[in-house]
């Protein structure tokens, strides 16, 4: 009984995804490791639920380790610059040998059809073609890098066709010119401009690098492409980690809402990134810092204007102009064009390493743009910073929607010591606290 209850708690924490992700595209990014770690089959599978979820998927994936093991074969040395293969003729064969081996496996992992298994009965066609024109790099920094090129066209309408067929494409890191010649391409490259040029929803690339730490060892989740390029410019980050990086960078920049870096070591990484709130990789989207930030006695006002409705119906406790001044501190603000459109507010109780989050609101013109959210994760960050491992809230109308972002209920006595003693018996709010 207690599975059968865990089972629907489950299905019904996942549910909002899958209404927001139907009818949206991803561009799915894999490197040539993750095929050589024998994790395909099991990436065709969860690719499939995707599918079947109404998710229309691109499919990216890269060759190198196949591309060296062929260049070994020939007793031929590979050689790159920063990071990119240097191609020669012998290296372009390799490239289309790996690439032409690699496409036919990912084939056939999606058109397995055992039975008991997510792909039972699924009939998925996978359609790959010459969708990506390309032009050679040329010299950089002195180095001539002769057949590797980068993308410079993708077959948006054909591909787009494919999609609304009902059909998953395979795009290979080869691109073709407009005279007949072939170049090899990074899978990161063909990502970010499959993505942009798609307008993808997301952007995922399953990578063989572990996720990504800050120098004490703390995990990041999540970046703006602005904190992403001060990530990068502090230099901590391995080499092939950076590589992920920058392009996430560019695709945010590029258009893309939101690019995920994950790991493909955890299985079923790619659904425990889109399915619970936390993740497992690290998210990086565009966001103009300014517009989230800790808020300042200029946004009092703003802040007033706000919250009032919502302390008028009894949703949210009255505060005065007063208390909001002495305590502005504590608050974080969403603008947008000067104006002030959410704020939540973090009081601390170091004692217990403990948090309250307080006054969180948007305004109702912009709910459902995830903007809640967005304030939620800045104060779990505010809060992980300063050093507190819980934080916790106190709610009348809106647990519902703390539940489905990782908080339980708890009892008044959960509190910490000062705050159990200023609880409201009177409006008797729900206790949800959350492990940061």
């Amino acid at each position: 009984m207690e599975n059968s209850l865990q089972f629907v708690q489950w299905l019904r924490s996942v549910a909002p995804y899958i209404h927001a992700f139907r009818g949206k595209t991803f561009v799915v990014a894999f490197p040539g490791e993750l095929v050589k770690a024998g994790a395909l089959p099991v990436l065709a599978q969860d690719l499939s639920l995707l599918h079947a979820l109404g998710i229309r998927i691109v499919i990216v994936h890269g060759s190198r380790p196949q591309v060296a093991e062929q260049l070994a074969l020939r007793s031929v040395e590979g050689h790159f610059h920063n990071g990119v293969r240097i191609t020669d003729t012998a290296a372009l064969e390799c490239a289309k040998e790996a690439a032409g081996e690699l496409r036919l496996d990912i084939e056939a992992a999606f058109s397995q059809g055992l039975p008991n298994t997510p792909m039972a009965h699924a009939a998925i066609s996978i359609i790959s073609g010459n969708f990506v024109t390309a032009r050679p790099l040329g010299i950089v920094d002195g180095v001539d890098l002769q057949l590797t090129g980068q993308t410079r066209k993708i077959a948006y309408a054909t591909i787009d066709q494919i999609l609304h067929a009902g059909s998953l494409v395979l795009l290979s890191p080869l691109g073709f010119s407009p005279t007949g010649e072939a170049f090899n391409l990074t899978m990161e490259d063909v990502a970010v401009s499959a993505a942009t040029v798609l307008r993808a929803d997301k952007l995922i690339f399953i990578s063989e690098t572990p996720m990504m730490v800050e120098p004490d060892g703390t995990e990041i989740r999540e970046l703006s492409s602005a904190q992403a390029d001060a990530v990068l410019n502090a230099g901590y980050l391995p080499e092939d980690t950076v590589f992920y990086l920058k392009h996430a960078v560019k695709a945010s920049r590029s258009g893309v809402p939101r690019v995920h870096i994950v790991p493909f070591e955890l299985d079923g990484s790619t659904l425990l990134e889109l399915f619970t709130h936390d993740g497992v990789g690290t998210m990086v989207s565009y966001e103009n810092l300014e517009s989230l930030r800790e808020a300042t006695i200029e946004d009092v006002g703003g802040i007033l204007k706000l919250i009032e409705p919502l302390e008028a119906d009894g949703t949210l406790v009255k505060r005065g102009r007063e208390l909001i001044e002495r305590e502005i501190d504590y608050f974080s603000v969403i603008e947008h064009d000067g104006v002030i459109f959410g704020c939540a507010a973090l009081y601390p109780f170091k004692s217990e390493k403990m948090a309250e989050m307080a006054c969180l609101t948007v305004n109702p013109e912009v709910q459902a743009q995830g903007d809640g959210e967005r304030l939620l994760m800045h104060m779990e960050k505010r809060a992980r910073m300063a050093g507190f491992t819980k934080l916790f809230v106190l709610t009348t109308r809106t647990a519902h929607w703390f539940l489905k972002r990782g908080f339980i209920r708890a009892g008044v006595d959960a509190l910490p010591k000062d705050r159990q003693h200023m609880y409201n018996w009177q409006r008797k709010s729900l206790v949800l606290i959350k492990n940061l």
